[in-house]
């Protein structure tokens, strides 16, 4: 027989007993990217084309690794300009799995509208339009009557639970965003609503006077660009790009607040990240571009009450590639021609 240990048991328990209690009825928090600048759709779908050429990106973030399985999530958009229209196209994709127990699919298009205010300014206006399709693996859960006093669970020869099974473990919603960017060459800033539908993606029949939708997300970020030194064709030049997120859904929310800097091929930076009530994470980064390719990694380290448990969260991991054809040099003569300027460096 094949019994868990005491804190594997342990930990699938916490696990189960998290997803259990917000996925039937899902009024659950959207996972954010620490590398926020590397997959800028997921932050506002205003950014849609501030790009002058394509861009593609490729995000991985795995959250409280100590725990088997973990949270991990997966994205990759890919985006471009049509300077002709004041337009910008994208499309994006994203899953986030919990544990191997509930994961979440988010297929998306987003369209961008810029509005030149003057030769400095200008307004971006995004929407964003597609379908959340979600599943919950009943299998993998383990409940507390399962669970043998001294044994614990026995995953060759497991206890029935009396937990009733759901009869859909599957669901498709519609899904609506909207946001707005404010930028010029040196700032920048913008707001944005995912989910204004609040699409529901209950698992379960229960009273619809109760709000079971996915809660909007607001989100409110500003940003700029201080450059250090100019750039040419061998050195990419040098920059400091300090910025400020505010996100809010449901009962969740949380600010954070940093700065990275660029120098040549090498990048790195440092953020801190507040929940509403109490400290969450301190973040650093470091990445590395060669022409047009950004490859980034970030490390999230637990700082509220949850790092001093017996085993810790194990911090996250996130890992970003990035190729933004904006860094061809016949592409950066064109935009030089087009003298088309603005503060988004920390995004390419």
């Amino acid at each position: 027989m094949a019994y868990y240990n005491t804190m594997s048991t342990f930990r699938q328990i916490v696990l189960g007993s998290l997803l259990f209690c917000f996925v039937l009825t899902l009024q659950a928090q959207d996972p954010v990217f620490s590398q926020f600048y590397s997959a800028p759709l997921q932050l506002n779908p205003a950014f849609a084309g501030t790009t002058y050429a394509p861009r593609i990106s490729l995000i991985y973030r795995n959250q409280w690794s100590v725990f088997e399985g973990g949270f991990q999530t997966y994205a990759a958009s890919y985006e471009q300009s049509i300077e002709r229209l004041n337009s910008g196209f994208g499309v994006s994709v994203q899953s986030d799995n919990a544990a191997d127990i509930y994961t979440t699919n988010n297929f998306k298009a987003v369209y961008g509208y810029r509005v030149q205010i003057n030769r400095d300014w200008a307004i971006k206006l995004g929407v964003e339009t597609g379908l959340i399709q979600t599943n919950l693996n009943w299998d993998k859960l383990i409940f507390g009557d399962q669970l043998d006093e001294i044994d614990g669970y026995d995953e060759d020869n497991p206890i029935l639970s009396e937990e009733i099974r759901p009869e859909n473990l599957n669901k498709s919603s519609f899904d609506v965003g909207a946001g707005l960017l404010l930028y010029n060459r040196g700032f920048y800033a913008g707001f944005a609503l995912h989910h204004l539908n609040t699409p529901d993606e209950s698992l379960l029949e229960i009273n619809q006077n109760l709000n079971v939708g996915l809660p909007m997300r607001m989100t409110f970020h500003i940003g700029g660009q201080i450059t250090l030194e100019e750039g040419n064709k061998r050195n990419p030049g040098a920059f400091i790009s300090p910025s400020l997120i505010l996100i809010r859904q449901g009962d969740f929310g949380q600010i954070n607040g940093g700065a990275l800097v660029g120098f040549g091929k090498f990048y790195g930076g440092l953020w801190y990240r507040h929940a509403w009530s109490n400290a969450d994470a301190g973040i650093a980064t470091l990445g590395y571009r060669y022409g047009v390719f950004r490859i980034g990694y970030s490390y999230d380290a637990t700082i509220s009450d949850l790092a001093a448990e017996a085993s810790g969260t194990g911090g996250t991991h996130e890992i970003s590639f990035l190729i933004s054809l904006d860094d061809s040099q016949s592409l950066k003569r064109r935009r030089k021609k087009a003298e088309l300027n603005d503060c988004f460096k920390i995004f390419n």
